[in-house]
């Protein structure tokens, strides 16, 4: 019987503290892979969230006639809102507001028929992870160039609530309904 082989507990004991090892490392590489994986998956969602809302946005004012930028938001003062004047394009005015996260220093970018952002009718978030509350950044109409009237918009987005590392869209769009004057 003293010719039989087998494993002694020392080299069971060895054996399983070197798999234990190895299989916390892989653990830790795989649970790594997939936070990054989801922060990955949130950054490109409020990137494609916030470029349909661009295009919404820019959508609007085209169609617009006239602007009443930067008034006060009524759900609180620190916030911004946009109301565009449309009679073209089978719509009537929009609103576009900011409103701030609970807890946390970013802002959601809403949207509402009618010419003020309220909570007493329905108002459509188009855009999460703002990092500020003033996307709205200038409204021009300048007199004796013929031009037409304009709206600056600055939409800084980040997952993480910094504007470090912000994903920024930022453009210039032109009422095309607008007066030349």
């Amino acid at each position: 019987m003293r010719a039989e082989g087998g494993y002694s507990l020392v080299e069971m004991v060895t054996v399983m503290a070197i798999m234990g090892i190895v299989l916390a490392g892989l653990t830790q590489i795989f649970t790594s892979a997939s936070k990054a994986d989801i922060d990955m998956s949130n950054r490109f969602q409020a990137q494609q969230n916030t470029r349909l809302a661009l295009d919404k946005l820019r959508t609007d004012v085209h169609c617009a006639y006239d602007v009443s930028p930067n008034t006060p938001n009524p759900w609180t003062s620190s916030q911004s809102t946009v109301t565009l004047k449309i009679t073209s394009c089978a719509g009537g005015d929009a609103t576009w507001c900011t409103a701030a996260v609970p807890g946390s220093n970013r802002w959601d970018l809403y949207r509402q028929s009618g010419s003020s952002c309220s909570s007493a009718s329905p108002a459509i978030r188009v855009a999460k992870y703002l990092t500020t509350s003033t996307p709205f950044t200038a409204f021009s109409h300048v007199t004796g160039c013929g031009c037409l009237a304009s709206l600056s918009v600055d939409l800084p987005v980040s997952v993480k609530g910094s504007s470090a590392g912000a994903y920024r869209l930022q453009d210039t769009i032109f009422l095309r309904n607008s007066t030349r004057i």
